[in-house]
Parts: C-alpha cells; structure tokens; sequence
C-alpha cells in the first residue's frame, strides 16, 4: 500500500464509500458476446471487504459509466446501498449521493481507477485507487493498494478504512470467535 501521510487520518472519518466498477472492482477487461456484455470476473475477497464495511455501517455504493445487468446482481448480492448506472459525471453523481445520504463529501471516499474518475476523487475526502492505475491516477489518490484490480485491492482498501477508524479487530473477531 502506498498512503499520503494524511490518508489514515481521512479513512477514520469515512461515512460513505463509493467505488467505480470495471477497472476497480473487476479487472477492467470486459468479455462481450453477440449478445452484448456476458460476463465480468469480481473477487470474492474484494465483496467481503465491501460486506465488512457494510457491517460497519458505512453506506456503500458504485459509480460507473458503463450500464450492466452483472453489476446489478452483483450489488444485490453484496446488499450495496446504492447503484449508480450510465453516470457520465461522477463527481456530480457523488455529490448528488452524498447530499442524498447526508454525508459530507469529507466523509466520502471515492476509489476509481482511471482519468474518468478523478472528479470523484477529488471531491471525495479520501481518494483511492489501485495498482494498475495509470499514474496520473495513482499520482492523484490519497491512498493506493498493491493488490491489482478486481484481485483484492478493494478488500485492501476495506482493511485500511476500518483500521484506521479502530474497527479492523472488533470485524475480525466477529469471524474469528473465541480465543483460547
């Protein structure tokens, strides 16, 4: 993980987390049939970082540009709280979002992983982004996973947030049980 120096201290005040899909939660590559879109590949961990964060009560919700029947069943798996489809302007959609779920931007974080989501993350309080971003992405993000798209750099991203808010052990042990 790369981190500003400020970025632990932006993830303790995390409310909402909004994500773009393809390139971030998948690994951007898109397999279209003659029928249209078919399939996107999305990492099991990565949803478990997004249902951790759910649990810890952080409103969770994805941004793209792109429209999607895969994404929609894959939000209603993940109990995401909201869905946003066929956005061309995502710093728009995200404010839109954050003053329709009374979150200061501040308290927002927005992880996108290419030029069309540096709107968002730059309004957002907390920028992130994934290893494989193009640089001037990467350059731009408060905070950068090592993992590469769709392969845990969410679920990355999950553990950092709810570390720094002091969350991260209380999670574990929910799944971990009692200790000997």
């Amino acid at each position: 993980m790369n981190a500003s120096p400020d970025a632990a201290a932006r993830a303790a005040g995390i409310r909402l987390v909004a994500l773009d899909v393809d390139g971030t939660l998948t690994d951007g590559r898109l397999f279209i049939g003659p029928g249209g879109e078919a399939m996107k590949a999305f990492s099991v961990r990565d949803g478990f970082g997004l249902t951790l964060l759910r649990e810890a009560g952080i409103v969770l919700a994805v941004i793209t540009a792109r429209r999607s029947a895969i994404v929609e069943v894959r939000a209603a798996e993940l109990k995401l709280d909201e869905v946003l489809q066929g956005v061309h302007d995502k710093a728009e959609a995200l404010r839109a979002l954050c003053l329709r779920r009374q979150v200061a931007p501040a308290a927002a974080a927005f992880v996108g992983d290419d030029w069309p989501d540096l709107g968002a993350m730059a309004l957002a309080g907390l920028a992130a982004t994934v290893a494989d971003a193009p640089a001037a992405v990467r350059e731009r993000a408060h905070w950068v996973s090592q993992a590469r798209a769709g392969r845990g750099a969410v679920r990355e991203f999950a553990e950092f947030v709810l570390l720094a808010q002091g969350r991260l052990d209380d999670a574990l042990a929910r799944y971990a049980g009692p200790t000997a």
